[in-house]
């Protein structure tokens, strides 16, 4: 998104009588030879060109005609000449006129005849000489499409996967924008992968939620999975403007002129109430995520503040439970492409994902580990599942101190009050620099420092029970690692990289689209804290997180705060910390009002996924074995006798 101010079982390819088939007609040696990937044997050169208007069956600018989407192709010309069809690898995007794509901001050019000669990204130069075909389309109301942008609504989603079925000769297309001379796709054998970052990979998810025949495989990268939690959570908003913001930064001129009815309908939708409405169910996947069939490789930057982690929370565990297959990296960066942050080993494996779902090769991928997380700049480690079996949630009570500064973070349930004072002009990073100190715009519990390393992995809940002296208050819940280390700068311009000068290349290049891109290096930094998770809400929306009602001053409320998705190690050494502050500077706006909040600590605690539980909590605070105290002393700890709750990452 542009920035704004302020495995699992896998799908066997092939049935098991046709592979008993072909091992009986394969000698060893054979059999040995088969290849385990595509190889750059086309030309890239002279491949194929060409634009296609696809018919979505909607007419969102009321001109009464059908809108039409274009779709710009790269394809071999060897396979088409003879007669062999090629899967499809579709990045669909508002931007490719307005904002470009890639850290190098490219777009879309044009030859004479209005065919493709820049398509911007490396998947093109990559994949055609490997014997893919690679389809941009611009969606509804963006470049050279019709209709109107709807952020991630119907349009939008519909722009995309009328393509999907274009190309499973289920749609028409036309070869021009207003002409009558029918597309086919011919050429494709309908089994296509959609990729992309941010609104890109937002419509990939999208389409994958209608479950739409063809599409085997998504590669979300940082991309939203439910609107409402763009632009607020629980309430709280996280921009001072809605969608019809994005919705005029991306439309074509001809978009503009025509769509004053759908920016009006954006408006009215999404009041800045912090309501949830019907716009929002309509651009909510992770509800229609029991409809996924595609598998879904996820890409995610742990410190990405404009597409926030939550979306990763929530579509991930909602696809576990419908046993979609997945894939996930999460990086340390904030809102930046593997590509930028991991190149080589991204394309690698993006090429092999793409091989094994696409084109059925058997190269291993699926018996690989599931997740790759970056654990400090440029250096990565796996986990065979995500979160990592053994994952459990602990219960956490924070307590008054004994000295002024901060309090503690313990099992044992806390006593007495704490106080914030919301002040808009301070934040996360402010709040735990001061950790140590009594200041009165934050209340900040720690554990002490660790006896062993400690992961927290998944996504965590705070839940605060406050009264608020005025009738409106945000909250926000922190979680944080105190102690020195060296990070990816996620805070600077480049979200955790330096783009230098010098080029790489990644498949072929013609005259007008080169394979060579710059390269890119960690931009670190050295603190003395880092943010694991962050989550925000509305005390009004207490009793539901669709809807919030004035506070009555004084009366006490009680709010469970989602936060965000992660995968942190707390080394030893370094305590753990809990932060509860209001307005969080930058990250969500302030409330009508000033308020003062005090804390019930007895009623206040967190939710937070360890490996290994409380059990592992309790080691690395004690130092010693842990016993399981009396049942119903702390509602975190499994009782072999009981079924206990595991909300490995859950929303």
């Amino acid at each position: 998104m542009p920035k704004r101010t302020r495995f699992t079982t896998w799908r066997p390819l092939a049935t098991a009588a046709t592979a008993a088939l072909v091992a009986t007609l394969l000698t060893p040696a054979a059999a040995q030879a088969a290849p385990r990937g595509s190889e750059p044997v086309h030309s890239y050169e002279n491949a194929i060109r060409e634009a296609v208007w696809v018919d979505t069956g909607l007419d969102g600018d009321g001109d009464g005609q059908a809108d039409r989407v274009a779709v710009d192709i790269v394809r071999p010309r060897e396979p088409a000449s003879k007669g062999r069809k090629v899967p499809v690898i579709m990045d669909a995007s508002p931007y490719y006129s307005c904002c470009g794509r890639g850290n190098e901001s490219q777009k879309k050019t044009y030859d004479a005849d209005g065919d493709v000669v820049r398509m911007p990204l490396f998947y093109d130069n990559y994949f055609v000489p490997r014997g893919y075909a690679v389809v941009g389309v611009d969606l509804a109301g963006t470049n050279r499409s019709d209709g109107c942008v709807d952020v991630g609504g119907r349009s939008d989603v519909q722009s995309a996967k009328a393509v999907v079925d274009w190309l499973n000769g289920r749609a028409k297309a036309y070869t021009s924008r207003t002409g009558t001379t029918r597309a086919e796709a011919g050429w494709s054998n309908g089994r296509t992968g959609m990729i992309g970052k941010s609104w890109d990979g937002t419509i990939a998810g999208g389409v994958a939620a209608t479950g739409v025949k063809g599409l085997k495989t998504v590669v979300p990268i940082s991309a939203i999975s439910s609107w409402y939690d763009y632009y607020f959570q629980q309430g709280a908003p996280l921009y001072d403007s809605g969608p019809e913001w994005l919705s005029d930064y991306v439309n074509s001129p001809d978009a503009r002129a025509k769509c004053g009815a759908v920016q009006q309908k954006l408006v009215d939708g999404a009041p800045r109430t912090g309501d949830w409405t019907p716009l929002w169910t309509e651009r909510d996947y992770v509800r229609a995520a029991r409809k996924v069939k595609a598998s879904v490789f996820l890409v995610h930057g742990m410190q990405d503040l404009n597409v926030r982690m939550k979306h990763v929370g929530q579509w991930w565990n909602a696809l576990a439970k419908n046993g979609v297959e997945r894939k996930i990296w999460l990086s340390q960066t904030g809102h930046v492409d593997p590509f930028d942050f991991r190149r080589a080993a991204w394309v690698d494996t993006l090429h092999r994902w793409f091989d094994h779902e696409l084109m059925g090769y058997d190269n291993g991928i699926d018996r690989e580990p599931m997740a790759d997380i970056e654990r400090h700049p440029d250096q990565w480690t796996t986990s065979r599942a995500w979160p990592p079996n053994g994952t459990r949630a602990a219960t956490l009570r924070p307590d008054r101190g004994g000295t002024a500064g901060a309090g503690t973070l313990g099992l044992h349930r806390g006593h007495g009050t704490g106080t914030v004072t919301d002040d808009p002009d301070l934040g996360e990073t402010d709040w735990a620099t001061r950790i140590d100190k009594p200041t009165p715009e934050k209340a900040g519990f720690v554990t002490r420092p660790l006896s062993r390393d400690l992961r927290v992995s998944g996504s965590s809940e705070v839940t605060v029970t406050a009264r608020s002296s005025t009738p409106t208050a945000h909250l926000s819940a922190v979680l944080a690692d105190i102690g020195p280390d060296t990070i990816r700068d996620y805070a600077d311009g480049g979200e955790g990289i330096t783009t230098l000068t010098d080029r790489t290349c990644w498949g072929a290049s013609t005259a007008g689209d080169s394979a060579c891109f710059k390269e890119t290096k960690a931009k670190t930094t050295d603190v003395d804290y880092t943010i694991v998770s962050r989550g925000w809400a509305d005390l009004g929306n207490h009793a539901s997180d669709l809807k919030g009602t004035p506070l009555t001053p004084g009366k006490r409320y009680t709010i469970t705060l989602d936060l965000a998705a992660t995968d942190h190690v707390v080394p030893a050494g370094h305590r753990l910390a809990l932060i509860v502050a209001g307005t969080d500077k930058g990250l969500i706006d302030p409330p009508a009002d000033r308020p003062k909040l005090t804390l019930d600590l007895s009623r206040t605690s967190a939710r937070v996924p360890f490996v290994g539980g409380t059990a592992a909590f309790a080691r690395a605070t004690t130092g010693a074995a842990f016993v399981t105290p009396d049942a119903g002393f702390l509602d975190g700890v499994r009782d072999p006798r009981t079924t206990h709750r595991v909300p490995e990452g859950s929303q």
